[in-house]
């Protein structure tokens, strides 16, 4: 940081602010506990399979492998699909690593979608020209950034026109609909996360959503070491130790009757943001208020451009120089930790990350690499005047704000006012 702003009349909090932290109820210890009297600590009980039944009641699928993390059902999922070493596979671009790494485990090659402004999703026009640049290609990853659907129908009817299949990453959107359906049932293989901090909580754990019965007897097999119907440990293909433990599905079972309140809580967040940056020089992480309703996970703000004052991020650390009326990312964050609260950059596209510096991005217009030019002055822009690369442009402006559903109405509230104080 080379310049920073005092904030005038606001003491730290007393009690730190989380960007979004588990919320408990009292069922779940009781699961927990039931588990422990029992004695079924291992990967099979009646909590799994009450959590596997209260998935599939809730998002409507015919199938659900509780697994131990997200990233264990989109690997599953992957595996499910045929991609063999080799194997280009199509992703969400701005997404966490957990959507694509899976790919790799199986030896495919990623292949970065840019992002669309609308929703801050997959772009459908982007996936449409990366399939005539790899018309070989058979399986798109598709996720749902922050909670909130992508453009779901335009996105399925490429990959169906393409003879491609989806494998729908709605780790961060349980409990969204899109045209009233639920997000984890628009692929072929479909994956939720319970991670710590996700909409409801099993501190760890995911799932396999499918309507395949054989594909999700193909996971449960494969999750608990491929072991075949002999009376001794016998493996005639490999295995994964992906099993959920009976004692985290305790915690997962119950969460689900609380899912529509946290989306509730979250919804209250988002719209308090939106009222209280109404005359700021930023929005809020958009969505399609005609077809879509979002778990508003996380709210997310993007500053315009006209807004920005000059930072510059580097691959661990950033700088930033304060001007009146102006702020940035860097300087928001900042400010918000001195008083205690947590708020995190949006996450880094993965075509700007190291490990996949080498894999191919494509945008809206075609190949995204190498498009930057030492002689033309300012960023990369389309056609259309529009910055070419949507995820970089995202990452650069915007940031993720405390979305913590214990956080009070007044706490939000200064936590507004920490921010317009910023652009001061």
């Amino acid at each position: 940081m080379l310049a920073e702003r005092e904030i005038t009349e606001i003491q730290p909090f007393e009690k730190r602010i989380w960007l979004s932290s588990p919320t408990m109820h009292g069922p779940e210890l009781e699961y927990v506990t039931e588990a422990y009297k029992t004695n079924w600590m291992s990967t099979v009980g009646e909590n799994i399979n009450e959590a596997e039944r209260l998935a599939c009641e809730k998002v409507g699928c015919g199938y659900a492998v509780a697994l131990s993390a997200g990233t264990a059902a989109l690997h599953m999922a992957v595996k499910l699909a045929g991609v063999k070493p080799g194997d280009k596979v199509f992703c969400s671009d701005m997404t966490f690593d957990a959507t694509v790494n899976p790919v790799v485990y199986e030896g495919g090659v990623p292949v970065f979608i840019d992002t669309e402004y609308d929703t801050w999703n997959m772009d459908p026009v982007a996936l449409e020209k990366a399939f005539e640049m790899y018309p070989e290609v058979k399986v798109v990853v598709m996720a749902h950034l922050y909670g909130t659907p992508g453009k779901i129908d335009e996105l399925k009817a490429i990959c169906d026109r393409h003879g491609a299949i989806i494998i729908e990453d709605a780790a961060e959107s349980l409990g969204a609909t899109y045209k009233g359906r639920q997000t984890g049932t628009f692929g072929t293989y479909n994956c939720i996360s319970f991670n710590g901090n996700k909409i409801i909580t099993g501190s760890s754990g995911g799932m396999l959503l499918t309507d395949d019965e054989e594909a999700a007897n193909k996971v449960r097999k494969w999750s608990t070491q491929s072991r075949e119907n002999a009376p001794w440990y016998q493996h005639e293909e490999l295995g994964y130790n992906y099993r959920m433990s009976n004692v985290i599905a305790g915690v997962v079972r119950g969460q689900f009757p609380y899912l529509e309140e946290h989306i509730a809580q979250k919804r209250a967040i988002y719209e308090r943001y939106k009222e209280g940056f109404k005359d700021l020089p930023v929005v809020m992480n958009p969505y399609d208020e005609e077809n879509s309703e979002p778990n508003f996970w996380l709210s997310c703000l993007l500053i315009k451009p006209e807004a920005m004052c000059r930072q510059v991020r580097g691959e661990q650390e950033a700088v930033y120089i304060s001007e009146p009326g102006k702020s940035c990312p860097t300087e928001i964050l900042e400010t918000l930790a001195k008083y205690n609260a947590e708020g995190r950059p949006i996450w880094k596209p993965m075509h700007m990350q190291p490990i996949y510096r080498m894999n191919g991005f494509v945008t809206r217009e075609g190949n995204g690499r190498a498009k930057t030019n030492a002689y033309i002055e300012g960023g990369v822009v389309g056609k259309d005047g529009k910055p070419l690369d949507v995820g970089m442009d995202i990452f650069q402006r915007g940031l993720c704000l405390p979305s913590d559903n214990k956080m009070t109405v007044e706490e939000q509230e200064m936590v507004i006012e920490i921010i317009r104080q910023c652009f001061e």
